[in-house]
């Protein structure tokens, strides 16, 4: 027997450029040293009086079934949360609670598009995006960001890629750590309503920017009842595995949202939703403490990288990543990495991972200590020179 080629053509074939993650993973499993600046996850555990407030939570019996929706008091704080931070009127029947911002995108996925339905979404992408939009049953279809633009999506490339039910987009931006600006959101935004396209914006990063200001294009003229907002606990209060997320949109768009996870997830658990709350009560300057290490970490590798002229550092101004364009090497991102983890048992991500538009460059994660981090980089700085030398001899 086979299984069903909606799930087999999820990936669309290859390794997707995470043999070199695996390939550190299984270093480190064999007792190698491995310094991995790999995947977004902090280095720190979730806060202690977080986890406190899930055990308590769990212990006084918060551990049945919740309402599929989520529970009012959560839905309500983030309802505040989105209205404090856009100015646009969000009430708990605009918030859906969803085990994770991954679970997230896939039922807004499945809410914006029709089977056969062409969704579009920016190249370098997050690296779930093209699966997400197949498992949903639309076909995904890239534009590509150019590097030289610091990765900014044009709306006129968008526009170029004909008819499509749903954009996704992802600000501020994983892998390559852009903010889009006020000019391309709006740019956007006249796209969508122009060609009466869904906009799906991911704005799990929305409180790790460090150049300029977030803008939810939900806040945009016009743009409230056609975009939905993929949100989660995960970088925001370091809940990585807690599995709390969230989409807000119209209310007629939540409400059949709820209905699709009636038959999928089912709900969310209590106590983790209890842990949820107790966290966002902490309030921004909480979450300012949660982002502030990324920051200075960004801060630092960008100094490193003002100190020589090989390697070029995308404008990081937000996220826990720095991308780097190491084109003038020779090698590519897949190449120069693997080489990177022989030589110095440092793992990062080749670009290739996210797209082709990323092709030649790799992601860095911030998410290892400052003096190690600071060590890494040093260490693929000098291996970028010495490539890079060699191509001109």
């Amino acid at each position: 027997m086979q299984v069903s080629q909606r799930l087999t053509n999820i990936t669309g074939g290859g390794s997707g450029g995470w043999d070199l993650f695996n390939r550190a993973r299984e270093m480190k499993q064999s007792g190698t040293p491995v310094t991995e600046l790999t995947i977004g996850e902090h280095d720190t555990l979730t806060d202690p009086s977080i986890r406190d407030a899930m055990h308590r939570a769990a212990l006084d019996g918060h551990t049945g079934y919740t309402a599929i929706g989520g529970m009012a008091e959560l839905r309500q704080r983030i309802a505040q949360r989105a209205e404090g931070r856009t100015g646009v009127p969000t009430t708990p029947a605009n918030v859906l609670i969803v085990p994770g911002g991954q679970a997230g995108l896939f039922a807004a996925m499945m809410a914006t598009c029709e089977p056969g339905d062409t969704a579009l979404f920016i190249d370098p992408y997050y690296a779930t995006y093209p699966g997400t939009i197949r498992a949903a049953g639309a076909v995904p279809k890239p534009v590509k960001a150019r590097s030289r633009a610091g990765f900014q999506p044009d709306a006129a490339d968008i526009d170029a890629a004909g008819d499509a039910a749903a954009l996704l987009i992802n600000s501020p931006n994983n892998p390559t750590g852009a903010v889009y600006s006020d000019q391309t959101l709006a740019d956007i935004a006249e796209l969508c309503t122009r060609r009466d396209m869904w906009l799906i914006s991911d704005e799990v990063y929305d409180t790790q920017v460090w150049t300029g200001d977030h803008l939810s294009p939900r806040a945009l003229p016009g743009m409230v009842d056609r975009t939905l907002v993929v949100g989660s606990m995960s970088k925001s209060h370091a809940m990585t595995g807690s599995r709390i997320g969230w989409v807000i949109g119209p209310q007629e768009a939540i409400a059949q949202i709820a209905n699709l996870t009636t038959h999928t997830t089912y709900g969310v658990s209590g106590f983790t939703q209890m842990a949820a709350c107790h966290a966002l009560d902490r309030g921004e300057a909480f979450e300012a403490q949660i982002a502030a290490p990324f920051r200075r970490r960004r801060d630092l590798v960008l100094a490193q990288i003002a100190q020589q002229n090989v390697v070029r550092a995308i404008p990081a101004q937000g996220a826990m990543y720095v991308m780097l364009d190491l084109r003038a090497t020779g090698l590519s991102g897949e190449a120069f990495g693997n080489l990177l983890l022989d030589t110095h048992h440092i793992a990062v991500m080749p670009g290739e991972s996210f797209g082709n538009a990323a092709a030649g460059h790799v992601r860095v994660a911030l998410t290892v200590d400052d003096a190690r981090l600071e060590v890494a980089i040093a260490q693929l700085l000098d291996l970028a020179a010495i490539e890079a030398t060699k191509r001109t001899v």
